[in-house]
């Protein structure tokens, strides 16, 4: 009987398997330098066309997180085209310059009527309304010290923004003779952390990227092979940016898509790259040359990387089942970034590896550290993790219960998570817009740019009075401004006001007294919501969108869910062509992503660490980023999980024999997941750097959440479970079985079905060699 192949003796070569990842080879490999010149005139294109990208995002403030089906986004609508004014986005903080007057003296009182005036002859600008032309204790602080001119700067996002930037801004700012003015407001804050988020990303790359290098030389020993993935990842982000350039004519955009461009690209491009290259070098160290190293590296590596794509892309696809344009603009984003990574690592990857050939191991600085020139790849020598693997497997039972309980025990905090949305104090406490709205919080009575509006339909003068009144003595509200008058505590308080009707169609204010976005806010307006009313009524405001948010991620998280596992169930099959593997995969890349979940709540919602980290803890986690987090983190976590079943499996079909496989299989790919790890760590800390609360969460929540799969759950959890599960994990049904021999993927492309006690043929393999052997 022949000796069972083993590292120390190569395979005899056969004619590679034909098929897709073999084309590729021929193609990369026989043309390669016409195939870079192209890829250099679409990446040039791609800059071109990218270029001002981030000009044409949105920030996702207000809109970005509101169902455009629901009650508040139907009445938004209303109020935007019927009464343009009735919902302030502008704020003007205006404060006397001498110390012995008040916003009562006649003096600040004419400057402000004055400056209201001129506010309201700007093109872009309507509902001007100042405290000197109304006499609203609302718009007048509590001191009499400050006062607010408010008013609506019209358009979508982006009108608003230039209206904002080109002229309020440069005209109203600062001092007015002898009044001081400060701007807030909800389009003020948006536009702050827009440029906040352009200037953050643009250092976070100035941070990864030489880190990122830095790893990969160590890693690589090499600086060219170094250079490689992170030229794949800067391919992936160019052309990332042409696309979401693209969308933005089709659709809107969030500004965080940048944020995720930048780490999925360089993250999984290098992931990628680190996994094709290790695997060449391994192959050419086998004594194959290029070409040959190269076919084989694309039918082992290169479709675990197109398995790992599509595994990515499916976790962040199933953000597109919410109606929140947040979400799904992330999920363009995120499916656009993979697709061009794998694209890049089998197409342009193994042209550059043509063309460098033997000297992919030029600028050796390993030659620095020692005298004798050694050509090995730390990332493939793995004797540690290997002895690792087997230590657990021993010991599996141990292993697996007390990695389980530190797990649920860090997740544990998010059994307390309180969902809210984002506002001002996402902003860095020396931003002017977060200082302004801070002044109104603390020193003015109700919320006048978060109050609750209800649309009504067909409702005569007396119904609305009547309604209007009902409203005012709900616990919690201030006053009602309706067509009829203003209401306090169910009696009349002020003058009718006639411009908040247009035909059919009028308009209440509901003042809180309570914070916007607060339990006692969101109780008002279920509170608004329940008066019963004659005529059809329909609730807006900032609080109202977070309920109806609230409810569309509710119905949708189920689906997105349910995606997620089926295909993650589904694609494991085809790899592994075992029922319980696919389970387990499941089961385990849930486990990964408790710690992070847990921190999320822990650090940002209960404010541990914000005096360190430099963010401001409101009680709540944004709706929407949670949801996010858990489809990104449970992608890469598969990513990396892909990585290693494929190699256990490749190890599997060549040995027969279970154990063997899982301790050769996290040998050979320890090195590799915890350096892809290290990198995109590295990039998610970076953008975890961020002045922006909510970036800071999605980047340090990520970087824990990867550094724990491929610490944890690939070095401890999975050997663990798998000497547990022993034989039993590559199961599969007679009909199963069958179906995957004939639509099954195959990490070797060539090998042969493992047969059902694949262990016993093993073992009995290994007897008749000792038989057999000389002596």
């Amino acid at each position: 009987m022949p000796p069972v192949p083993t590292h120390d003796t190569p395979p005899p070569e056969t004619a590679p398997p034909r098929g897709l990842f073999t084309a590729l080879a021929r193609l990369t490999g026989g043309r390669p330098r016409l195939l870079l010149a192209f890829t250099v005139l679409l990446l040039a294109g791609a800059v071109v066309l990218g270029g001002g990208v981030a000009d044409r995002l949105r920030s996702g403030g207000s809109g970005g997180v509101l169902d455009p089906g629901s009650e508040s986004a139907y009445a938004a609508d209303v109020l935007e085209k019927e009464f343009p004014g009735a919902r302030p986005n502008l704020v003007l903080l205006v404060r006397s310059d001498r110390s012995d007057t008040d916003v009562d003296d006649a003096e600040v009182a004419r400057q402000g009527r004055a400056l209201a005036a001129r506010l309201a002859d700007e093109k872009g600008v309507t509902g001007v309304s100042s405290y000197w032309d109304t006499g609203a204790d609302a718009l007048r602080s509590k001191d009499g010290r400050e006062a607010l001119v408010v008013a609506r700067l019209t358009g979508d996002e982006k009108a608003a923004d230039r209206t904002l930037e080109n002229r309020v801004a440069k005209e109203f700012d600062g001092r007015q003779g002898e009044l001081t003015v400060r701007i807030g407001g909800s389009v003020a804050v948006e536009h702050e952390q827009q440029t906040l988020i352009k200037e953050d990303l643009l250092r976070a790359e100035a941070i990864a990227l030489p880190i990122t290098l830095l790893i990969l030389v160590i890693v690589f020993g090499s600086a060219v092979a170094a250079l490689l993935p992170v030229g794949i990842g800067v391919i992936a982000i160019l052309g990332t940016n042409a696309v979401l350039r693209v969308l933005t004519s089709f659709t809107d955009v969030s500004v965080f898509a940048t944020n995720l461009t930048t780490a999925l690209g360089l993250g999984l491009a290098i992931d990628y790259a680190l996994l094709i290259v290790r695997r060449h070098r391994e192959e050419l160290a086998n004594g194959r040359d290029t070409r040959q190293a190269l076919a084989v590296t694309l039918n082992t590596a290169g479709r675990t990387v197109l398995f790992s794509a599509a595994t990515v892309a499916v976790s962040l696809a199933a953000m597109l089942v919410f109606p929140l344009y947040f979400l799904r603009s992330l999920a363009y984003a995120g499916i656009s970034v993979v697709v061009l990574a794998a694209a890049a690592a089998l197409l342009v990857l193994p042209a550059l590896l043509a063309v460098l050939g033997p000297r992919i191991d030029a600028w050796d600085v390993r030659k620095l550290f020692r005298r004798s020139r050694e050509n090995r790849d730390p990332a493939a020598d793995g004797a540690g993790w290997g002895r690792l693997a087997g230590w657990v497997m021993r010991r599996a039972p141990l292993v697996a219960t007390g990695t389980l309980g530190v797990l649920l025990l860090l997740g544990a905090p998010f059994l307390n998570v309180d969902f809210g949305t984002a506002d001002y104090r996402q902003l860095p406490t020396s931003a002017e817009p977060r200082v302004v709205q801070q002044h109104i919080r603390d020193g003015f009575q109700g919320s006048p740019t978060g109050a609750v509006e209800v649309v009504t339909r067909q409702a005569s003068a007396t119904q609305l009075g009547m309604y209007a009144a009902e409203l005012s003595r709900l616990p919690g509200v201030v006053r009602v401004d309706a067509p009829t008058g203003s209401y306090t505590g169910g009696a009349t308080s002020g003058p009718a006001l006639p411009g908040r009707t247009a035909g059919g169609t009028s308009y209440l204010t509901v003042v809180p007294g309570v914070e916007a976005v607060s339990d006692a806010g969101k109780e008002l307006v279920r509170d608004v919501r329940a008066v019963d009313a004659d005529f059809p009524t329909y609730t807006s405001g900032t609080t109202a969108a977070l309920i109806d948010s609230q409810a569309a991620i509710g119905r949708g998280l189920p689906w997105a869910v349910g995606i997620i596992v089926l295909a993650t169930l589904v694609l494991v099959f085809l790899l592994t062509g075992s029922v319980l593997l696919p389970v387990q995969a499941v089961l385990l890349n849930a486990l990964s992503l408790t710690a992070m979940l847990g921190a999320v709540v822990w650090v940002f919602q209960d404010g541990n660490l914000s005096d360190f980290l430099g963010f401001t803890p409101t009680g709540s986690i944004e709706t929407a980023l949670p949801v996010l987090m858990f489809c990104l983190a449970f992608g890469l976590s598969m990513d990396y999980g892909v990585f290693l079943l494929s190699r256990i499996k490749e190890e599997r079909e060549r040995t027969l024999d279970h154990r063997t496989a899982v301790v050769e299989g996290i040998r050979s790919t320890g090195g590799v997941i915890t350096a892809a790890a290290l990198v995109l760590s590295v990039v998610m800390v970076a953008i975890g750097t961020s002045r922006i609360t909510n970036t800071k969460m999605l980047g340090l929540g990520v970087a824990l959440a990867v550094l724990m799969d491929a610490m944890v759950i690939r070095t401890l959890l999975v050997p663990a479970v798998l000497a547990l599960t022993g034989r039993a994990t590559w199961w599969a049904p007679g009909p199963l079985r069958r179906l995957h021999e004939r639509f099954g993927i195959s990490e070797g492309g060539s090998a042969r079905p493992v047969p059902a006690d694949a262990d016993a043929e093993a073992e009995a393999r290994r007897t008749a060699e000792a038989v057999h052997a000389p002596g």
